[in-house]
């Protein structure tokens, strides 16, 4: 296989690089280069380009372009900025990313189950006592989206015994896991969770899902954790229902805008736990040897792995 690849990205130059690096060590049969380096000849070459968040401009250069191999699980950006008879789009399906994430959800769970917030609280007024505590099988966790991250991370939280319950917007069954879906599903596992864990992909469905009526539903004194994406969350609801009592605390490691600004009411607010997007980073090394192993086997059979439903959404 000897093939010229442009990698085509809008990320920090130093992380750039080091993409790079990587992808040239785990596909030593092909010329990986950045898109700047490849002549109007070999741009017109070029079938496939491994992009992260790219420039649609960028791509709109390689005219027989067929699809894009993103380094990212979550496609929304580039869904929503190609046209829909562009370049197929194969998202990262990375077994690691799942693994992570469902350490960092266990993690954030037995946090907020072993009342850790009401610790740090104490701990500012010095203040020694104890608090009783319930075991994990009378601990309720909703897991909302049952795809590959839920799914990995349910079966984490079923091994240390909690209550696991898990919905998404069409049927999906888990072998001991409740499962619920569609608007009525969404209502019932809202309302029986002492924790939400939101994994749910950013779709044109899924956007604003937990508006106010949602988090109305949701168990007094419950606590959230979202791993997903900001906007599926209504940011200004989420710190009416906090400053009420309503909803107890809140993990956010994903918001509408990224970095958090300096000005956001989260960063100070005592129910809010604030994480920097860290929950499931891409690791570099098994990620581009995903991206290898499909690239290559493109090159000898022709096939174009399974891409992103553009309907959908992911």
């Amino acid at each position: 296989m000897s093939s010229i690849i442009p990698f085509v990205s809008r990320i920090d130059q130093s992380d750039h690089d080091r993409w790079l690096d990587a992808l040239r060590n785990a596909i030593p049969g092909c010329r990986i280069e950045p898109l700047d380096a490849l002549t109007d000849k070999e741009r017109e070459a070029v079938r496939v380009a491994i992009v992260a968040n790219p420039d649609p401009a960028d791509l709109a250069t390689m005219a027989n372009l067929e699809w894009v191999h993103s380094l990212w699980a979550g496609v929304e950006h580039i869904a929503a900025e190609l046209p829909h008879d562009g370049p197929r789009i194969v998202r990262l399906e990375d077994p690691q990313m799942a693994k992570a994430m469902s350490e960092a959800v266990l993690a954030w769970t037995l946090y907020l189950h072993r009342d850790m917030p009401r610790y740090r609280r104490q701990q500012g007024r010095r203040l020694w006592q104890l608090h009783e505590l319930c075991l994990p099988t009378d601990r309720a966790v909703g897991v909302l989206g049952m795809g590959n991250l839920g799914r990995a991370s349910a079966a984490k939280l079923r091994e240390q015994e909690f209550d696991v319950r898990g919905w998404s917007r069409t049927p999906r069954d888990m072998a001991g896991v409740e499962t619920f879906h569609g608007a009525e599903g969404l209502r019932n596992i809202l309302q029986l969770s002492d924790i939400i864990v939101i994994l749910l992909p950013l779709t044109e469905q899924t956007r604003g899902l937990l508006d106010s009526a949602a988090l109305l539903e949701m168990k007094a004194g419950a606590s959230l954790i979202n791993f997903a994406r900001g906007p599926i969350l209504d940011s200004t609801v989420l710190l009416d229902r906090l400053d009420g009592g309503h909803i107890d605390h809140a993990v956010l490691d994903v918001f509408d805008e990224e970095p958090l600004p300096e000005e956001s009411p989260f960063w100070t607010h005592p129910s809010v736990t604030v994480l920097p997007h860290i929950s499931a980073p891409t690791n570099r090394v098994t990620a581009s040897a995903i991206v290898a192993a499909n690239i290559s086997a493109y090159f000898e059979t022709g096939l174009v792995p399974r891409g992103v439903d553009r309907a959908k959404g992911y």
